[in-house]
């Protein structure tokens, strides 16, 4: 099937025109050129809605048809195990951040450990002292002061891991806080995942889980869309392809909307070849007017490539060949040839050849 028409009207479809036994002449008239399509009308901003948790579908909030909200709850899932996690996360942030307040029984016990070892340095220091004093004096021996050395020289070096232990343990106990934070609001998040919202405003077009259905990470639970922002996708012949541009006007028909024609323009033109039926595709917006939000809904159309206001034409029916037309000239049937423009599915440009005086016949031998 060719897939550049010409039309007469900004319509779809030219009027059709009868053979005539008594012949007819050329005639002026008007010829758009056009590059027929055929496609499908979708919503802007649509979008699959996924499961982004596992569990049990418990409430479906919405229908097909339904208009929503930007945030709308859609669908609520009823997950024993996030709930478990969740109640462990908070436990154990909860007795992390016991562990590092000011009553806490672990660092209690290290801080005594640290105040004793204080206190013993304290007093090994003072006999220390004492001891070289009397050494001084000659009034002790020298395995007396070593062994007063050794017990200060413990002492110091007891506090001094002790301290060491309090410090590591607080950092260790901070790290312990936000690690269970960090679990608890991952848990939180994963709850959160439970209950399902839209992210547009817009409309349901299809659902594809009911309650008590089994949902997995990924699952699709609907479709949805704008519910007033469409747009046709349009799939234009491979050959035809170079002749289109942004901005181009398209005029469309629904087989729903029997005596209606739709008017749209062009507004992105995709690259990539489609190997299956050799065409690209393309979209137009709506300009005024535009069909109701029915997903996928079927249309043919045109887009108009160049508008021809006064041309001289001939009906189709009357050409022979590709560029040859029976005329009477002085009572005489002859074939000639004559160079042809653009076209229709009833009507042929004349660009040379032929006039306004020249009589077209059949030739009904």
């Amino acid at each position: 099937m060719k897939t550049v028409l010409y039309i007469t009207t900004l319509a779809l479809l030219g009027s059709a025109c009868k053979r005539s036994t008594d012949g007819t002449s050329p005639a002026y008239r008007e010829l758009t050129e056009a590059v027929y399509a055929s496609g499908n009308v979708y919503p802007r901003n649509e979008y699959t809605v996924t499961a982004d948790a596992a569990g049990v579908l418990e409430k479906r909030l919405v229908n097909e048809g339904d208009s929503i909200r930007q945030n709308q709850l859609l669908f609520v899932l009823e997950s024993a195990s996030e709930t478990a996690r969740q109640q462990a996360a908070a436990s154990a942030y909860r007795q992390a951040r016991a562990n590092l307040g000011n009553n806490s029984p672990v660092l209690a016990e290290q801080e005594a450990q640290v105040r004793n070892a204080r206190t013993r340095l304290a007093n090994d220091s003072i006999n220390y002292a004492r001891y070289r004093d009397l050494y001084a004096k000659n009034a002790t021996s020298r395995a007396e002061l070593e062994r007063a050395e050794l017990n200060y020289t413990i002492s110091k070096n007891n506090l001094r891991a002790q301290t060491n232990t309090l410090l590591r343990s607080r950092d260790q106990i901070r790290l312990d806080v936000a690690n269970n934070r960090s679990q608890l609001v991952s848990s939180e998040e994963a709850g959160r995942n439970t209950r399902i919202r839209s992210f547009v405003n817009g409309k349901v077009y299809e659902v594809y889980k009911e309650p008590g259905e089994v949902v997995r990470i990924g699952d699709q639970l609907a479709l949805v869309g704008s519910g007033s922002q469409l747009y046709a996708q349009l799939a234009v012949d491979e050959s035809d392809f170079g002749r289109l541009r942004i901005g181009q006007e398209v005029v469309l028909k629904a087989d729903v909307y029997a005596d209606k024609v739709f008017k749209a323009k062009v507004s992105k033109i995709f690259p990539k070849l489609n190997r299956t039926d050799q065409s690209f595709r393309v979209d137009a917006e709506f300009v005024g007017e535009q069909p109701a939000s029915y997903y996928g809904l079927t249309v043919e159309a045109n887009i108009i490539i160049s508008q021809n206001k006064h041309v001289l034409t001939i009906p189709k029916s009357y050409v022979i060949g590709n560029d040859s037309v029976w005329v009477e000239e002085a009572g005489k049937k002859k074939k000639i040839k004559f160079r042809k423009g653009a076209e229709n599915f009833d009507m042929v440009e004349v660009k040379s050849g032929l006039s306004e005086t020249s009589k077209l016949v059949m030739n009904d031998e």
